[in-house]
């Protein structure tokens, strides 16, 4: 049963809606999100305030992101969680890459306890939307659930919706509004 899912799950990563827009993929939920990306981060850094990562949020937050060229494979990353249950909490390095997976870029962080995955979707000034799903490390990877959230539900906890931007030669990040759990804006910050 274990194979099946697995084999299912790899299946939806191998044959995704990427020809279409990430507009034509994202739940109106998630688009709402994302559209909310400054407000999410307005809020989510004034509850920070009390903690004690300022140093490392506005290093990460306040450079305007550019254009993203040149992302393609293995980068150090971490997570930063702004905001809700604490003010912050910025996780150790982990593995990621950025791979092309038949002409379309995926991002995935590798190793941790909880993982992410998804695709990257063009977007404005050289940067991407990111549609993907977080799992545990002892799970089979998750898919976007896009239209197909759970019955009823307007959204999964597992989807993530965000904006990478570059931040200079070697350095980029992933911005996520209004995550579904646990804080009120995420940050995988990228370095090579």
């Amino acid at each position: 049963m274990r194979a099946a899912i697995s084999l299912f799950a790899l299946c939806l990563f191998a044959t995704p809606a990427l020809a279409a827009g990430w507009q034509d993929v994202a739940t109106p939920a998630d688009q709402k999100r994302l559209s909310l990306l400054d407000e999410s981060k307005s809020r989510a850094m004034a509850q920070a305030q009390s903690g004690p990562d300022m140093g490392v949020l506005h290093e990460v937050l306040d450079p305007a992101g550019g254009p993203a060229d040149g992302i393609e494979g293995s980068w150090r990353c971490r997570l930063i969680k702004v905001g809700g249950m604490t003010p912050s909490r910025v996780y150790s390095w982990f593995n990621c890459r950025i791979s092309d997976r038949g002409g379309h870029l995926f991002f995935q962080k590798l190793n941790g306890s909880t993982r992410t995955a998804g695709y990257l979707y063009p977007a404005r000034g050289g940067k991407y939307v990111y549609l993907g799903a977080q799992y545990m490390s002892t799970e089979p990877m998750h898919a976007y659930s896009g239209s197909g959230a759970s019955y009823g539900a307007v959204q999964t906890p597992d989807d993530q919706i965000g904006l990478l931007s570059g931040l200079g030669s070697g350095h980029a990040r992933i911005e996520m509004p209004y995550p579904v759990q646990e804080s009120a804006f995420d940050v995988i910050e990228l370095r090579r």
